[in-house]
């Protein structure tokens, strides 16, 4: 089989069977990409947390987390290619496998962009150039989207809390932060000097965020957090009921699924009520 070369986000030259026949993945994200590109069927093994596409990772190999992944199982898979991410998974584990001699191709999007061209640069891994070269069109129409939907607005002061006890936000420098601001939001812990800040809902009120983002992942938000912001009624999102439970994925994942995400959470920030419609949008407390 034919072998090529690709350099990843470490700066690495990694040596690849094209096309690779027997892939793990350790992203969720990505093996929902795997799938949108037609490679699904040469996933031989996934996380514990790839849930998407439901039907095609029901019988796939689970080979633990993104931070403790099951190395001498994978070892023993043999496959031909890992995926993983400089963030999600750890420099040790992608080390020790690739001294194992498997080949391990490590992304890491910092932006919007980043992520919709990585469809481009797993297409042309995974020798499904023709289908990459499909799918990511479809976002970059959803940026320009999205541009027209910000044109003439001001930027909405939001709060998108990633977990609780302690509350962290992110900074600017995260792919979620880019996010936000791509789809109008002012992220209120932007200049934060951690990535992903501790802050109090003390310092959260003080802020006066405009809309309150509660994605259920990392951490599971729902509605029952909602009354810990109640507390807070001279809080603009509380006193103009604009605080929202939404899908984790839509300010995490990158993906085919940044097609609709990226719109919706734009006219959500900014306050059409139609967003919150639906099921898969926010829903409104």
């Amino acid at each position: 089989m034919q072998t090529r070369r690709f350099c990843d986000a470490l700066g690495r030259e990694v040596s690849v069977p094209h096309p690779p026949q027997r892939v793990v993945s350790l992203i969720p994200s990505v093996t929902e990409i795997c799938f949108a590109l037609g490679a699904g069927d040469r996933l031989i093994a996934v996380t514990r947390f790839c849930s998407e596409p439901p039907a095609g990772v029901a019988g796939k190999v689970r080979v633990g987390g993104e931070k403790d992944p099951d190395l001498g199982l994978i070892r023993r898979l043999e496959p031909d290619l890992v995926i993983a991410n400089v963030e999600e998974n750890r420099k040790s584990d992608v080390e020790a496998l690739a001294a194992s001699g498997i080949p391990v191709y490590v992304i890491y999007p910092r932006t919007v962009g980043e992520g919709a061209g990585l469809l481009r640069d797993l297409g042309n891994l995974l020798g499904a150039p023709a289908a990459g070269e499909a799918l990511a069109p479809r976002v970059e129409a959803a940026l320009k989207e999205v541009a027209a939907l910000r044109a003439g607005r001001a930027p909405v002061r939001v709060f998108c809390p990633i977990w609780k006890n302690p509350w962290m936000g992110c900074n600017q420098d995260t792919y979620v932060h880019d996010v936000l601001v791509t789809c109008g939001a002012e992220n209120i812990t932007a200049e934060r000097p951690e990535r992903y800040p501790r802050v109090t809902l003390e310092e959260v009120a003080a802020a006066a965020p405009e809309v309150i983002l509660l994605p259920d992942e990392p951490f599971r938000f729902g509605p029952k957090h909602i009354p810990l912001f109640h507390v807070f009624p001279a809080v603009p999102a509380v006193r103009d009921g604009r605080v929202y439970c939404i899908d984790g994925k839509w300010i995490s994942w990158y993906g085919p699924r940044m097609a609709e995400s990226l719109p919706a959470l734009t006219r959500l920030i900014r306050g059409d009520p139609e967003a919150a419609r639906g099921g898969t949008a926010g829903t409104r407390y």
